[in-house]
């Protein structure tokens, strides 16, 4: 497993302490910490950049957004499976991810699931809905050496659960994966729910927060590959890029997934980010840090199809990626 520590930055460090003053609020804090702001998203209408088509295509239970080019040059596609903690739909910030996603990997085009939520729709309704999204771009002659699955958070969880049914179904598996923050254990017993209790600024300091809400899962085992997917079978992964930030209580989510995965004959790769909150890439250019994040999503893209990479130290890193 290739792993990197990532130092943190002084404007990092100020956006973090900003956002755990706020989160500390009475009235807003709480709104944030239990996700009723996150289920319900007020935004201003989302402009697509000039150089990209956006597509809003209705399946039968949920809608697809698709980002690609206008000047679409490859065929490489990534499916961007959204976090929220499974109560969250589809908001501007993972449109911006899209157009990032494609930037970074030679204008693929991405599709990202509009799945369904809980409460209203729990599991299995949201990784039935990204399984569907898969088909939907191998329907259109698409190869799965074609596509990268990507996530954050309970995005992240859904790359992983969509791994293990494709698995269980004896198909093939995508390119790679790559996860933000990725929530694969939600009995939330992980070293770092503790560890981090008092520095997580976005979750921490509460047992009210929408991580220990249950609207997804209901009733069923905890422990279900589909819905915390560390418990499941690793081996026969594809290549996976993994980053998270230290002072985040998901952090262990992260780090003992990828463990067990590089145990299970995975190649592997974890970027942590010191002192960095929970998917902090969303805070954009207030942090540092995001910046940095992106670079190494691209470097591990250029890696997987094999191109130049923008590191100096390019033949070391794959040395280590291939140990």
């Amino acid at each position: 497993m290739r792993k990197e520590w990532k130092e943190g930055s002084i404007r990092g460090q100020l956006v973090r302490a900003i956002m755990a003053d706020v989160t500390a609020t009475e009235h807003l804090g709480r709104k944030i910490q239990t996700g009723e702001l996150r289920a319900n998203p007020k935004e201003m209408e989302w402009r697509c950049p000039r150089k990209y088509v956006w597509e809003k295509i209705k399946r039968k239970n949920y809608t697809l957004e698709v980002h690609s080019p206008r000047k679409k040059e490859g065929d490489l596609w990534i499916l961007q499976l959204h976090g929220g903690g499974y109560i969250g739909p589809m908001k501007n910030a993972y449109r911006n991810f899209a157009i990032k996603y494609s930037e970074v990997n030679e204008g693929a085009t991405v599709v990202t699931p509009d799945y369904r939520v809980a409460p209203e729709h729990p599991f299995p309704a949201a990784l039935k809905d990204c399984i569907d999204a898969y088909q939907w771009i191998l329907a259109k002659g698409v190869t799965e050496e074609q596509i990268v699955v990507v996530g954050d958070s309970a995005g992240g969880g859904l790359t992983f659960a969509l791994g293990h049914w494709l698995k269980k179904k004896k198909k093939k598996m995508p390119k790679a994966m790559i996860t933000m923050s990725a929530w694969t254990d939600v009995t939330c017993s992980g070293s770092s729910y503790k560890e981090n209790f008092d520095k997580d600024p976005l979750f921490g300091n509460t047992t009210e927060s929408m991580l220990y809400r249950k609207d997804y899962m209901g009733d069923h085992d905890l422990k279900n590959p589909y819905i915390s997917p560390i418990y499941g079978e690793l081996t026969g992964f594809p290549p996976i890029h993994m980053q998270a930030g230290s002072y985040e209580m998901l952090l262990s989510d992260t780090e003992d997934f990828a463990k067990k995965a590089e145990q299970s004959g995975v190649l592997v790769e974890v970027v942590i980010f010191e002192g960095m909150f929970h998917v902090f890439p969303m805070a954009g250019a207030l942090v540092p840090e995001t910046k940095e994040a992106w670079k190494a999503i691209k470097n591990f893209f250029d890696r997987i199809y094999e191109r130049e990479q923008e590191s100096d130290e390019k033949q070391e890193v794959i040395e280590n990626f291939s140990q």
